[in-house]
């Protein structure tokens, strides 16, 4: 099957993923996106785990505030520099996180990453950081978070 730039383009904005990554991944998948996304879904996580080891000094805390006022979530995600904790893949993984947080109430940093995402249940909370690793080609650190709750 031949790949057109218009499967590329609508890989590439659904994953992030380089045009280059998007193509390779739609030859291996014989043009079928669904496919393709899973391979480079693997192969972020793949690019995740290889790069575990590298220091992240730069990053945001990112607060979140549940619709009504009454969760609030304060998180600390750490990055290797300024320039990936500034761009939009990042401060979307710091918000996602936050309403994981505010919706699933873990105890603890091992707990939160073994949840299901809440907006893809096929997807845990370390699949979605590492998938984040990928696409941004830094290391990702969720280092601690607080859930306030009223009157908890």
């Amino acid at each position: 099957m031949e790949i057109t730039t218009e499967m590329v383009k609508e890989l590439r904005e659904k994953t992030g993923a380089g045009i280059m990554n998007c193509r390779r991944a739609l030859e291996k998948a014989g043009g079928d996106l669904k496919k393709a996304e899973e391979i480079l879904q693997a192969e972020g996580i793949e690019k995740a785990d290889k790069k575990a080891d590298r220091e992240t000094s730069s990053g945001a805390v990112f607060s979140y505030i549940h619709g009504s006022g009454r969760v609030g979530v304060l998180i600390e995600v750490a990055c290797e520099t300024d320039f990936v904790a500034k761009t939009e893949k990042f401060q979307a993984l710091g918000k996602e996180l936050g309403m994981q947080i505010s919706a699933m109430n873990p105890t603890n940093m091992e707990e939160l990453m073994a949840q299901s995402y809440i907006r893809d249940s096929k997807m845990t909370i370390k699949d979605l950081v590492k998938s984040t690793i990928g696409g941004l080609g830094e290391n990702i650190v969720v280092r601690r978070f607080t859930r306030f709750e009223l009157g908890a």
